[in-house]
């Protein structure tokens, strides 16, 4: 069976959905036959960024609220993670625009470790407040979730994966994706959203049914 799923590393759901997805395979009896293929999807393209300013305030700036009424949502936000074994800590998650961290991730697929470096990279980003922006960052994380740094950096330097990141992107404007995570069953189903473990348990099985 293949999945696909489109999610960012700045995006806390997404990190939510790959716990709860994770939990739905363990209960999954055809889990051995399941291979997973993350997609890159960017929920900010825009290159600029002030890495400055807190989650807090670059919420509060987006939705047109209060800085005290976006450290509520990201409090839920981080009651929600918890609840699915995540350490999420706003106060030091540093805004990051994630083209060069999805042709990281699009490098570890050609190497059979992206789903280690994918969490490596959710984990820097929401947990222990790295730049998942800087090359230099990247190629240790990399390294730390099984890829030679060294490549990391050449890659990076010549953009060998922009342009799979950038078809990634537009196989997701074709299907219809406009939010992540999305999870694609063997292009059959598709779930969108943190789903329940049961929820996607029972996506599974109907896929393996046929």
């Amino acid at each position: 069976m293949e999945i696909e799923i489109w999610s960012d590393v700045v995006c806390p759901w997404c990190y939510v959905g790959k716990r709860r997805f994770e939990k739905a395979l363990t209960r999954f009896a055809g889990a051995e036959d399941v291979h997973i293929e993350y997609r890159a999807y960017e929920l900010d393209p825009s290159p600029a960024r002030d890495k400055t300013q807190s989650e807090a305030q670059l919420l509060a700036a987006k939705f047109g609220q209060s800085v005290a009424d976006a450290e509520q949502m990201l409090a839920v936000m981080t009651k929600t993670a918890a609840g699915e074994g995540l350490a999420f800590d706003f106060t030091t998650v540093v805004s990051a625009n994630t083209f060069t961290a999805h042709q990281v991730i699009a490098l570890a697929a050609h190497h059979g470790v992206q789903g280690a470096v994918k969490e490596r990279l959710l984990k820097a980003h929401f947990e222990q407040g790295l730049d998942v922006e800087d090359v230099d960052t990247l190629a240790r994380l990399g390294a730390e979730a099984g890829l030679d740094a060294d490549e990391v950096r050449a890659a990076l330097g010549d953009g060998r994966y922009a342009e799979t990141v950038c078809a990634q992107q537009e196989d997701a404007r074709r299907l219809g994706i406009t939010g992540v995570p999305f999870f694609v069953f063997d292009r059959k189903y598709g779930v969108s959203g943190a789903q329940s473990p049961e929820v996607f348990l029972e996506v599974l099985e109907k896929t393996a049914a046929g």
